[in-house]
Parts: C-alpha cells; structure tokens; sequence
C-alpha cells in the first residue's frame, strides 16, 4: 500500500511539473483513500494569465433538466502555487470559488462527497450522483467532484484514478493508459468529460460488436448474481432492433452501459437513468425476477440508447454551448426526450420487441397520463422555462413529448403517402447538423418544414408552440386506428391505499387510507400496516411492480384475496392475515383504442409504413 501511494504521490509531482507545456488539466484522485465518504482529489491546471479567475462547479448539467448545486458538495478547498505557497480564495456561492493571484496558481486540492449518502440539502438523484464503497463499488459522475477554472472548459483533461488492484473502470472516456492500481482517461474539454461517468467494481462485463460500434455492459450487483452476459443477451435483440431502425449504422463508435442494481431503499426514493452521448448510467432495484430486471432494463435503455442522435447529433445552440453557471432552456425538448421516447417504443412494436396491441396499450397509456399536466401550455414555452416556473409540467416531456413524436410520425407519413416518417427526418437532421452543428432554437420548425413539407411548419407552430391539441382521432384513423375518448372500463383494484417504504426497510407500509375503497375496507386495512405478502408474494418495494401485474394478470373478480400485514397494537407488533374477495372498479377518463377491422388501401398503406420493419 505504501509502495502504491508513493509512486501515485510522484506521478502528480511529475506529471504537474510538464503540465504548463501541453496546457490541459491534469486531475489525480485515490479510490483507495476515501475518508468518510470523501475522494481527495488535485488538479493541476494550465497557465493563467490574470490576477483573479473562478474555480467552477455545475449548478446544473445537460440531460438533468433540474438544478443541484454539485459545488455544495466540495469542501476544504485550496488554491496553491508551484512553491507551495497558499493563495486567496473567496466562495462566492455554491458553485463559485474566487482565486486571487492566480497568474501563480499551480493546482487546487479539495475534498469531494459522496452525494448518494449526502443530506446536504435537495437529494441528487442517483444517476447524477457519486457512490463511494470502498470495498464494493465507486459510481462516479465526474460533475460532481471536478470543476474548472473560468473560461477555461475548453482545454482538455486528463484523468487519472487510482484504484484497488481487483477494480476494473468501465467507462465511455478514452483511456491513455491503464495498470492494475492506475487508469488515466483523455477528455478533449470539459463538456466531453461530464459527459462521460465512470463506475468501478470487481470486473462484471460483456461486449458486443454492433455494425462497427463496440457497446460495453458493465454489471455492479450486491448479491453476485445479476451478471452483465445475461443482461446484455437480453437487450441485444433490442439494439440490433435501433440499429436497423437507425438505418444500419449507429452514429457512435462506442457506447456503455452502466448498470447498478440496489437492494435497500433509495436516498431521492426514485430509481432510473441518466443518458449521455457515449453512455447511460442506471440505478435500479435488484429484484427477484431475472427476467422482469431483464425487461425493466430493456424498456428503460430503449429510451436512453435512442440520445445517442437527440441531443448527441441534434441539438441547440444551449446545449452546445451549455453554460453550467447560468444555464438557458432549449425550447425543444419535445425533441430530445418525447421523439426519444416515442422511437423507443415504436422501434420495440416495429421489430417484434412489443405485440402490435400492447403497442395500442403504450400510446393510451401516455394519452392517460398526460392528462394531470397543463395540456393548454405551448410545450415550447414549457421547455423553455422548465427549471423555474413549469418544473412540475416536465414530466410531460414523456407523456404528451412522446404523443408529438406520435402525431409528427403519423403527419409525415400520411403528406407522403407513406414514403417518409419520423426516423428518415431525425435521419436527415443528424446529417444536416451533427455533434459540432448546433440549430438554433427559433429556425428549427422552419428548418424542419424546408426537408419535408411546408404543412409541417404550420403543424409545429400550432401543436406544439401553440396551443392547439393534437389531432390525434384524425391522425390515428388513417393510420387506420381508432380511439374513444372517455371509455370507462373495469379493473382489479387493490384497495386505492397510498403506500410508502418503511423507514429502513425493503417492506411497503400504509401511509394513509383515507381515499380507501370498497376493496380496502372489506380487506380491513389500517394506516400504518406494513405490508409482508400479497396475496401469495413476499412483497418488497423491489418487486411490487411484479406483485401487482401477477395479482391483475392471474386473479378473477370474486378469487378470495389474502393479504399478510405487520400491526401495531397495544403497543405490540403482530403479525395479521387478511382476506377478503376480489373487486374491480370502473376506470374513467380512459382511452379505448384498437384497430380498425376493414381498412382502406390508403389506411392500409399508412399502418404498414408506420409498423412494419424499414426496408432502410
């Protein structure tokens, strides 16, 4: 160990020492010397030439579309000169550090926390956070322990990670070099290299070879047993699937996957992931079912995979010049996230990955939930101003997002009588601009109408900067699909209880049974109930998803319902079965949507360019 640290300790003296001559940073820290749950990290930085600059840390990053403060999380900061001497620093805010006498600034040194354990303040949510177990697992997204010096974002990094000789770094960034103890990793500037997370554990990965692109699967698990092989057998069918749908060749050389399972209740309380250009970076819950973690994982990458064209090829001038300090909102976010997760739903219907009538499912269920947002508010105005006044309207960008991608898709299709869609445009405008091509946000729709038609300007500007709905009855019918606004149907109904995780644990308690229903009352549950079997299923806050699709799948109105609860009585827990018969419940304000029996050649034409595999 000694041995290690002295020969990391003269690489940083050497390698700071050559620093001024290739002008980038050269940013050193030790997986193996964290100290309640802080890295020591030290960056050597290129030349300054004025007398004060600002050390930076994000306030915000692309892809999170909310604002963390990740400066909150650096603490015993120094700014130091080549002869050892400390300069003046002031904290300006959160995110600001002002150095004095910089013209003779040599490296700062400073203290990084892990986010997930934090309780600094807002929770960051997992996928944009850092995870520090020494002896288990590092998740390390690099904006949330490194910064950079004012004006200054464009030079490059060199990162180098000391780590624990059974570790691997699975990563997107461009290694220079790797040891068993040493990795060092090249960023052309500042934007490239938060762009890019790491995770470190002992090595659990599988590769693939997609059409030229090397996709990597990197697996942490706590219990050993989720392995990378069995998760990427089961969404290579789904990639090979975006190849096609890509028009056969990915616009990335490389891509990973990096996939961290957890089996105790999350800080932020939510599980998911973070795209980026090269990567995506999952937090999930590991739960029993390989095979539904496998579906779980699949569903959720499907959209991440899809950002490697929206916002990696196609984007704004915000992203492109993201300013990390003072952000500004592109106004087209139906784009990056809607058209991103409608193309990943349709490319599952497309190539045999979802049945034709769960596909009819999946735009009902956005049609259903779109509905608790304000469908009146110009999704151009939203996006704009989504970190302030609409923050509670952004999950629409999946809901009525993906229902514009749905109505564009179907709009192409139906002006050229089913030679063009969705996928050739997004096409069309990855080649038209590309990674270091930014739109700008006002010239889009007209940019748009000029490839295709010049209805389609006159579409945008009235569904989607304007207030108009979407016509999705016309739409749909010649795509020869038809829908019923306001259908009522029956379905199992497990009581309307509001459930929470209990304290600690894996296990769902009863927060509250005030809207209760027939069902909860004849079952006899109580606020507070900790919830241990349903009907069957040793239920966790892991598998109640499962639980519930089995209860509706597999139960008949009228089946005898039992149900294990823990009860606080008296002061004394005790252990309660409840039983009670099975009830539905009418469901309004639903969509009933199926196809049509007897289409016309024209229906036909459509329904067959829209689903059916691309002949590219």
């Amino acid at each position: 160990m000694i041995k290690n640290i002295l020969a990391f300790a003269a690489i940083v003296c050497v390698t700071g020492t050559a620093i001024a001559q290739n002008s980038g940073y050269d940013v050193y820290t030790d997986l193996r010397e964290t100290i309640n749950d802080k890295l020591t990290v030290t960056m050597m930085v290129p030349p300054i030439d004025r007398d004060s600059i600002e050390f930076r840390m994000p306030k915000i990053v692309p892809g999170t579309y909310e604002i963390n403060d990740f400066g909150r999380f650096i603490s015993e900061f120094n700014a130091i000169a080549e002869n050892g001497d400390t300069l003046p620093i002031t904290r300006i805010t959160e995110n600001r550090i002002l150095i004095g006498e910089a013209n003779r600034l040599h490296k700062v040194t400073y203290q990084a926390d892990d986010t997930w354990d934090s309780r600094k303040g807002k929770t960051v949510f997992e996928p944009a956070g850092t995870n520090f177990e020494p002896s288990q697992n590092f998740v390390l997204n690099t904006f949330t322990f490194l910064g950079y010096l004012e004006g200054m974002k464009e030079v490059p990094y060199r990162l180098h990670i000391a780590h624990q000789p059974e570790f691997f770094g699975a990563t997107s960034l461009k290694e220079t070099s790797r040891t068993d103890t040493l990795d060092v990793f090249y960023a052309e500037n500042y934007v490239n290299l938060a762009d890019a997370p790491l995770m470190y554990a002992k090595p659990d990965t599988a590769s693939i070879n997609l059409n030229g692109t090397e996709v990597l699967v990197s697996v942490y698990s706590p219990d050993g047993e989720q392995r990378a092989d069995f998760v990427l057998d089961r969404v290579k069918e789904m990639l090979q699937a975006q190849v096609s749908f890509l028009g056969g060749k990915l616009p990335v050389d490389r891509y990973a996957f990096l996939i961290y399972l957890f089996s105790m209740p999350s800080y932020s309380g939510s599980y998911g992931a973070l795209e980026h250009s090269y990567s995506s970076l999952y937090f999930l819950p590991l739960i029993n079912n390989t095979e539904a973690l496998a579906s779980t994982i699949t569903d959720i990458s499907a959209h991440e995979f899809f950002h490697i064209v929206t916002p990696l090829n196609i984007h704004s001038e915000e992203i492109q010049y993201f300013d990390f300090i003072n952000p500004e909102m592109s106004k087209h976010l139906w784009l990056y996230e809607g058209v991103t997760e409608y193309s990943a739903g349709l490319v599952q219907a497309k190539y045999g990955l979802m049945d034709r009538s769960d596909w009819l499912n999946w735009i009902a269920g956005k049609m259903r939930r779109s509905q608790q947002y304000n469908d009146s508010l110009p999704f151009t105005v939203m996006s704009k101003n989504v970190l302030d006044k609409y923050e509670r309207q952004y999950g629409n960008v999946y809901e009525k997002g993906a229902l514009i991608g749905l109505a564009l898709d179907l709009k192409l299709l139906s002006l050229s009588e089913g030679t063009y869609d969705l996928q050739r445009l997004i096409r069309d405008l990855a080649k038209h601009y590309g990674k270091e091509k930014p739109f700008k946000d006002d010239e889009l729709f007209s940019v748009i109408a000029e490839m295709t038609y010049p209805e389609i300007n006159d579409f945008l500007e009235r569904h989607v900067a304007g207030t108009e709905p979407l016509p999705l009855d016309e739409l749909l019918a010649e795509a020869g699909v038809e829908f019923e606004r306001g259908a009522v149907r029956q379905e199992l109904t497990l009581g309307n209880l509001d459930l929470m995780p209990n304290g600690d644990t894996t296990r769902l308690a009863i927060a509250s049974t005030s809207d209760m229903n027939e069902f909860g009352k004849d079952m006899g549950f109580e606020e507070g109930d900790v919830i241990m079997n349903f009907n069957g299923v040793d239920l966790t806050i892991n598998n109640v998803i499962e639980a519930i699709d089995k209860f509706k799948s597999e139960v008949e109105p009228g089946d005898k319902v039992k149900v294990t609860v823990l009860r606080e009585q008296n002061g004394k827990t005790k252990k309660k079965r409840l039983k009670a018969k099975a009830r539905t419940i009418a469901v309004e304000s639903d969509y009933l949507i199926q196809y049509m029996e007897d289409l016309t050649p024209e229906q036909q034409n459509i329904q067959n360019a829209w689903l059916n595999e691309a002949t590219n």
